[in-house]
């Protein structure tokens, strides 16, 4: 008998401005430091995404979002190198400054900076995750598979 599967339920945000894209680089966390990556956590026992996704921009950006200011732009199935598996829901939102302020480091701890990119032209150590996540809501694709072997 296989085991129940565990598939964590990761939520990341697009954080669009014009044509750019907010990207934190990681530092400090054992996984992937001095890459960039979208704004993102896990999901809570017990929380629905949209809040999730709420508490997670207020957490690393400090932005505050409502519910209706996110959009479902795509959902991820990754596979990493190790074999497991992870589900992702990627939400956009539509950065506002008058209205969200300007989004701030609020994790310096796990987090090395912030910084805008053209969503056509990620920086070259972003998380391979996240490019997978900024492609697939740039064409558009409802749902993406990344990091399967064929």
């Amino acid at each position: 008998m296989n085991p129940a599967p565990k598939h964590p339920v990761d939520l990341l945000l697009v954080l669009s401005h014009g044509d750019r894209v907010l990207l934190a680089r990681r530092e400090n966390t054992g996984y992937a430091d001095g890459q960039w990556n979208l704004p993102s956590g896990k999901l809570e026992h017990g929380e629905d995404a949209l809040t999730g996704m709420i508490r997670e921009a207020r957490e690393e950006i400090g932005l505050r979002l409502t519910p209706d200011e996110l959009r479902l732009a795509t959902t991820i199935h990754q596979q990493n190198p190790d074999g497991s598996t992870r589900i992702g829901l990627v939400f956009l939102a539509t950065h506002d400054p008058a209205r969200h302020g300007t989004p701030i480091n609020a994790e310096p701890h796990k987090c090395g900076g912030i910084a805008w990119f053209p969503a056509t032209d990620l920086p070259a150590d972003a998380v391979p995750y996240t490019a997978a996540c900024v492609q697939a809501f740039l064409d558009a694709v409802p749902f993406a598979l990344t990091g399967f072997r064929s």
